[in-house]
């Protein structure tokens, strides 16, 4: 769709998770500095609910002692977004394993448990010739 101007119309939703997430990724590693329950953690996306309410940051990894550490960040985080976005209202954040990378991680770990001999060539013989 495009508008009047020939630009792209980009919901408003998308664009402030996409500031939100680089805001918080940003943030995080300043966190990190000072908490090393934290470690090294990497943001794949903000998820921000219309209303603007709650929004929860999709993470690659995400430990129980880094759990508890963005929980009790979680206030230091908010107000980041506050001194660097407008927008009207600044939503609660909540903290969550990106379910894409659990899913491609499960995929992962089934295609490893497939057999070798299941992954050659089913139209070779034992000595490395095709069959005619």
């Amino acid at each position: 769709m495009r508008g009047d101007s020939g630009r792209r119309r980009y919901p408003r939703v998308d664009r402030v998770s996409e500031v939100m997430r680089e805001v918080v990724a940003e943030e995080l590693e300043r966190v990190a500095d000072a908490d090393d329950r934290i470690g090294i953690l990497t943001v794949t996306a903000v998820k921000v609910e219309p209303d603007l309410r709650r929004a929860t940051v999709l993470l690659a990894s995400l430990s129980d002692e880094a759990e508890e550490a963005l929980h009790a960040q979680r206030v230091h985080l908010q107000s980041a977004i506050a001194r660097q976005m407008r927008i009207k209202r600044t939503p609660q954040l909540s903290f969550a394993v990106d379910p894409a990378i659990l899913s491609g991680n499960r995929i992962e770990d089934l295609l490893r448990t497939i057999p070798h001999e299941a992954t050659e060539d089913p139209g070779a013989s034992d000595d490395g010739h095709a069959e005619p």
